[in-house]
């Protein structure tokens, strides 16, 4: 999910790693009975909006697909990549941009252009009855790739470079480019929303429901909730996904918990909404949710993301895996962390075996060592 992009420093070559932390930033999927609905559990809010918005009034999503935006990721990256996984896994990268256009400073100034500040990879496996997300954490110092801009000409690769930078220089597709680099995995399909979409598409919902255990306050993000239940529309949504500095140790890593909190309380509110009963509301979340996401040009259609609602309906919370990429601090910036390559490589060959990710994997990750501060539901 998109959120705040505040604080960015250059990048720089990394010096030795930090001690390693003792705590995995892990969350498993709940232990309760699945509901036959059609893609609540792709951990990506405008994603799952979309779909399950989009059951009652299929007969109207032609109208609609005008308003997806696509990029064709296949022509921009060739023939450079991992092999497709023949099993029938599937990955998805789901991002969230950082993009301000159409919000007139309201959630900064001085920031020009996007970055890729929310990225997920979402592995189904070959069955579609299993799921894993690992997030990406945006500070982590990375080999960005040479990348082709979206409008002509290239961008040098980088040694050093924070992941959310990929974005910026050249675009979704040098993001995919990124993180196929980094993981060996092969990118099926990308899904991105930007901070005016998330907004609207939370306030078309109704809003979610979370419990916080502990008052949270971040003035950069604008968040200020009081510990217990709230009810959470588009603005106080989106103050909670972009919230970093009232939270852990006012890095990242705080805010990737908080998110993969919301992703749970937005599968819990997705459960509620019966496209049936409302056909006029339905078409109106549809229309608001193909507006909200890009994709790429394989995905950029509505009878596209309905056949994917189709393909991954059988997927449960229960049999979702939530984890960080194993990460340590940068020794020369507090602000920076760096992969550890060892339990990185289990993460990623977990997933390109089509295999759960052990725990070992997580195990000396520095990514949020605390209980998470957030929960799903009232």
């Amino acid at each position: 999910m998109p959120h705040e992009s505040g604080n960015d420093h250059p990048a720089h070559t990394a010096g030795g790693p930090a001690a390693p932390g003792h705590g995995p930033a892990r969350v498993r999927g709940s232990r309760r009975r699945p509901r036959q609905k059609a893609l609540r559990y792709t951990a990506w809010g405008a994603l799952g909006a979309v779909l399950i918005g989009g059951g009652g009034v299929a007969y109207a999503w032609q109208h609609l697909n005008g308003n997806i935006q696509g990029t064709d990721v296949n022509a921009a990256l060739g023939h450079d990549r991992p092999a497709e996984q023949r099993d029938g896994s599937m990955n998805i990268l789901l991002l969230g941009s950082d993009s301000r256009a159409g919000t007139h400073g309201r959630y900064g100034s001085g920031v020009s252009g996007a970055r890729a500040d929310t990225a997920m990879v979402l592995h189904v496996d070959k069955t579609h009855e299993k799921a894993s997300v690992v997030s990406i954490p945006r500070d982590t110092m990375v080999e960005r790739p040479q990348c082709a801009q979206p409008h002509g000409g290239g961008a040098a690769g980088a040694q050093q470079a924070m992941f959310n930078s990929s974005y910026q220089v050249g675009g979704p597709a040098c993001t995919v480019k990124t993180v196929e680099k980094m993981s060996g995995l092969r990118m099926n399909h990308y899904l991105e929303v930007d901070f005016k979409g998330f907004r609207k598409l939370i306030d078309e919902l109704g809003g979610v429901d979370i419990t916080t255990h502990k008052a949270i306050k971040d003035h950069n993000s604008g968040l200020s909730l009081t510990a217990g239940k709230h009810t959470l529309k588009g603005e106080e949504a989106l103050a909670l996904v972009r919230t970093r500095h009232g939270v852990g140790d006012g890095s990242d890593l705080g805010r990737i918990q908080l998110q993969q909190a919301f992703i749970k309380a937005l599968i819990h509110r997705a459960d509620t909404v019966d496209p049936l009963s409302d056909p006029a509301k339905s078409y109106d979340l549809a229309d608001t949710a193909t507006k909200t996401i890009s994709a790429d040009s394989d995905l950029a259609s509505a009878d596209k993301l309905l056949g994917l609602a189709k393909e991954l309906k059988g997927i449960s919370p229960d049999r979702t895996d939530m984890v960080t990429m194993p990460v340590t601090y940068d020794a020369r910036d507090a602000g920076r962390v760096l992969p550890l390559d060892k339990a990185s490589h289990q993460v990623w060959n977990a997933l390109r075996q089509d295999r759960p990710i052990p725990d070992s994997a997580t195990r000396e990750s520095v990514a949020d060592r605390t209980d998470s501060p957030v929960s799903a539901g009232s």
